[in-house]
């Protein structure tokens, strides 16, 4: 057997539990036989897939060869992790222009699917643009993008190619991973040296913009991205609730005292309108995300109501600003054209 039919009999591999094929999860890196021994790399993210996949190919391999030599790419090698500081950040995505940075004070208020669609109407105004999806705990943008069922590869240069869609160039440790509820049980530092190797180490290339969809709250994550991206503005998002409003307060309180400049604020599932008597219905309260942008003077950006037809686009991967009509489109394209007036960008 040699390095072309090994590999062909491995990528035919049911991965366990799930039916699709290792080859088809893009899960094989390197592979060579040299006389009986043969030398196989696989492009797993977590220690599972790996010890899943290494066990599979021993039992149907040992016999075959003398001597299996079988490695793990390491998506998450230690970085130099040379922290840089708020006030004067590393740059480690030098090949991008401008980076936004949306984040919540808490989850469950929309904020990836806002951060695709802004991503999105930026590509729309012509420039080029990438998302990284750093909530790596809850990774939602392929799903969002229609991405989710594609996997990572390489260029000749040893460089991650991102997916693309919409027109955005996409990364997230979702397309890692050998199926969608694959978790990630990892310490923060681990993934923390993802997310630099996600900026260091995938083949972005020229971008105006990099949108990074930050997960909630206010830990490792947030502070490491100020540290080692100069952040030209943050979006911040929040619901009228307010449960979400005085954690969004934290937020804006964290980048003030880390002296990045906020763009402003979003309000995500502002009102309700009632499909058949045309009612407006304030679901979740009304003017909380216009209360902390006056008490923090920062740029209310505007309001994004409560549709099911967003939420249902959303969950197909067909973004509303991209597929939408054109009321739900205004949306967006109203939040971005707030932002670029409000924030100074090199364009």
């Amino acid at each position: 057997m040699n390095s072309n039919t090994l590999k062909k009999a491995l990528q035919d591999l049911k991965y366990p539990g799930i039916n699709r094929s290792i080859g088809e999860l893009k899960l094989l890196g390197d592979i060579k036989v040299i006389g009986d021994k043969a030398k196989i790399e696989l492009l797993t993210i977590s220690d599972e897939s790996y010890l899943n996949v290494k066990k599979l190919i021993e039992e149907n391999f040992s016999d075959i060869f003398s001597a299996l030599d079988i490695s793990k790419k390491n998506l998450s090698a230690k970085k130099d992790m040379n922290y840089g500081n708020s006030a004067a950040p590393n740059n480690r995505a030098p090949y991008a222009k401008n980076i936004i940075a949306v984040t919540s004070g808490k989850g469950g208020v929309g904020k990836s699917t806002v951060s695709v669609n802004l991503a999105i109407a930026l590509a729309q105004r012509g420039y080029k643009v990438g998302i990284l999806d750093a909530d790596v705990y809850g990774p939602n943008i392929p799903r969002l993008t229609n991405t989710d069922l594609q996997r990572i590869k390489w260029d000749d240069n040893n460089k991650i190619i991102p997916a693309e869609n919409y027109g955005i160039k996409i990364m997230s440790v979702a397309l890692t991973t050998p199926s969608m509820d694959t978790p990630l049980v990892w310490r923060s530092s681990v993934a923390v040296n993802a997310l630099i190797q996600f900026l260091e180490d995938v083949a972005w290339g020229e971008l105006d913009f990099m949108v990074i969809d930050m997960p909630p709250g206010t830990g490792d994550v947030q502070l490491t991205i100020a540290q080692e991206l100069p952040i030209s503005a943050a979006v911040l998002v929040t619901t009228p609730q307010l449960v979400a409003t005085d954690d969004v307060s934290r937020a804006v309180m964290m980048f003030k005292d880390i002296n990045v400049k906020m763009a402003g604020i979003v309000e995500n599932m502002s009102f309700f309108i009632a499909p058949d008597t045309k009612n407006r219905y304030d679901i979740f309260g009304s003017g909380g995300g216009e209360k902390i942008a006056k008490k923090y003077e920062v740029p209310f950006l505007g309001g994004i109501p409560l549709d099911m037809q967003i939420r249902e686009a959303s969950d197909k991967g067909e973004p509303p600003v991209a597929l939408g009509n054109n009321e739900q489109k205004k949306y967006y394209q109203d939040i971005i054209e707030n932002i670029l007036k409000n924030s100074k960008f090199t364009l």
